[in-house]
């Protein structure tokens, strides 16, 4: 068996496709140790530390930073044999890294390889229910530490070509005959004429279109979906991946009839884009994050019938309240924001109306009898929402825990996909922006989504007299499908009546 053990990317949440190598932790040569973060990667739903499935050197890393690379493509490899001298040379091929067969690569795109091992939970289920980030193999003996990376002359070992569908690959210079060679892969887009074998080839090359094939169309389930709900045909496709398996970016070009040559991928995020050019204009590819967004935001809004009401109320005595708390011993170390109110109004409003906790599903509407309550977080990512898994069985206490977990989580980009799905029902907060209110469109598979507004001191007709009060505006957007302006309408009087009086509240409504 080869000492030369390679790491293909894992399907890091249902799901998804493909991922970007944010950041390489460590450098070729380095030891790891199992279970010790290796690699950065972003996809559509998190950023996620991926650690070694194994101990032992680092002998190469076949993707750069900033490459997007399908789910079930080796990423990088590792010697578990360090100290046992100089790898074997290409006069033993038994040793060399094999190239992926025909029914290995049909293993990987079309059920789980084996290499492409179901990522574990390091230490289980967070308290509260919350999932760990960080997937992990086998038994953890010590805490994974973060190696802080090499610098840049610690990568600068002789690049070998290797097999398979990579680019850029850095090994170990101890034993370069090791690897099979191979044409290597780069990201430059080349032409479509033929080119000389020595040239580089695409990575993701155009897809033109052909007659009927006659073998196996190699697509994974989630492309496959993707292709019939467009209505592509994918036996009429040349895919751009490993030995003609087909992507999605295949499938989204042949929807375009986008047969001739196309533009070549940026890679670069946001924040590293080229000053503006002759032009003056900028242009910011679209993905990861945003691109899962815009494609929610989208569907939703073309899908669900969104109405949205307002309603203005005086919180002077929630904020008093929350005052109060704060002084309480059992609360000085936790954080009280209004917007842990707002959630608890809303958590206490959804007992008397269930329907607005609930799903169109087509023929019939799925209620439910827990609460996903889902806080929308900016980040530098973008726009996320995570969601506290069944939170209306949490007390004060746990709900104000869980949600300052859940922000600081999603600010240092850490959320899990696992935070991120199954919501129910979400709440916006505008107004820590200086916005009063909005008109927010539902998350997909939700009735309502309630924002809440900056809370202002203003004039306010209080027992009579007028004022100075504390004044909110608070925006309930609901599927109309579900939730009839009645409902809807007596939602929002309860979430508003809760923050005008909330002591009162919790002794009538609990």
């Amino acid at each position: 068996m080869s000492r030369i053990k390679e790491f293909p990317l894992p399907d890091l949440a249902e799901g998804l496709t493909e991922g970007e190598i944010i950041s390489w932790l460590v450098s070729v040569g380095d030891i790891v140790e199992l279970n010790q973060p290796v690699v950065e990667v972003e996809t559509a739903k998190a950023a996620v530390e991926i650690p070694a499935k194994w101990a032992g050197r680092v002998h190469a890393i076949f993707h750069k930073e900033g490459t997007v690379v399908e789910v079930g493509v080796p990423i990088f490899a590792i010697d578990t044999q360090p100290d046992a001298g100089e790898l074997p040379t290409s006069s033993q091929p038994d040793e060399a890294l094999p190239t992926p067969s025909a029914e290995a690569l049909a293993a990987v795109e079309l059920a789980p390889a084996d290499a492409a091992v179901e990522p574990g939970l390091i230490g289980g289920p967070a308290p509260g229910g919350r999932t760990a980030i960080l997937v992990g193999y086998g038994p953890r003996t010590t805490a994974a530490k973060r190696r802080p990376r090499k610098a840049a002359a610690a990568t600068s070992a002789t690049p070998a070509a290797v097999a398979g569908n990579r680019t850029g690959p850095v090994t170990n210079g101890a034993g370069p005959a090791a690897v099979a060679p191979a044409a290597p892969v780069t990201t430059a887009p080349t032409p479509l004429a033929p080119t000389p074998a020595a040239a580089p080839v695409p990575a993701r090359p155009v897809v033109p279109v052909q007659a009927q094939r006659s073998g196996p169309v190699l697509a994974k389930p989630p492309v496959r979906k993707f292709a019939k709900d467009l209505g592509v045909d994918l036996t009429a496709l040349v895919g751009s991946g490993p030995l003609g398996s087909i992507s999605r970016e295949d499938v989204e070009r042949a929807a375009a009839n986008a047969a001739t040559a196309a533009e070549p991928t940026v890679t670069t995020t946001p924040a590293t884009v080229a000053a503006f050019g002759p032009d003056r204009e900028q242009r910011i590819p679209v993905k990861g994050v945003r691109k899962l967004t815009a494609e929610n935001m989208a569907r939703s809004a073309f899908t669900a019938p969104h109405v949205t009401e307002f309603l203005t109320v005086d919180v002077t005595r929630s904020m008093k309240a929350l005052d109060r708390l704060r002084e309480l011993p059992d609360w000085r170390d936790v954080r009280v924001s209004p917007l842990l109110l707002v959630a608890k109004a809303v958590l206490l409003a959804v007992r008397r109306h269930p329907m607005v906790n609930s799903t169109w599903a087509g023929d019939e509407i799925v209620v439910k009898d827990y609460v996903n309550l889902g806080i929308a977080a900016a980040t530098e990512r973008g726009l996320i929402v995570p969601n506290i898994k069944d939170a209306g069985r949490l007390t004060m206490r746990e709900l104000a825990d869980a949600m300052t977990g859940l922000v600081q989580t999603a600010k240092a980009g850490r959320t899990a996909p696992a935070e991120m799905s199954g919501g129910t029902l979400t709440i916006t907060n505008v107004g820590v922006f200086g916005v009063d209110t909005g008109t927010p469109i539902l998350p997909p598979g939700e009735s309502a989504i309630l924002a809440f507004g900056a809370v202002r001191e203003m004039p306010w007709v209080h027992k009579g007299k007028i004022k100075i009060r504390k004044v909110t505006t608070l925006g309930l957007s609901f599927d109309h499908r579900i939730i009839d302006g009645e409902l809807g309408s007596k939602f929002l009087r309860d979430v508003g009546a809760f923050l005008t009086d909330p002591e009162a509240a919790l002794l009538g409504w609990t």
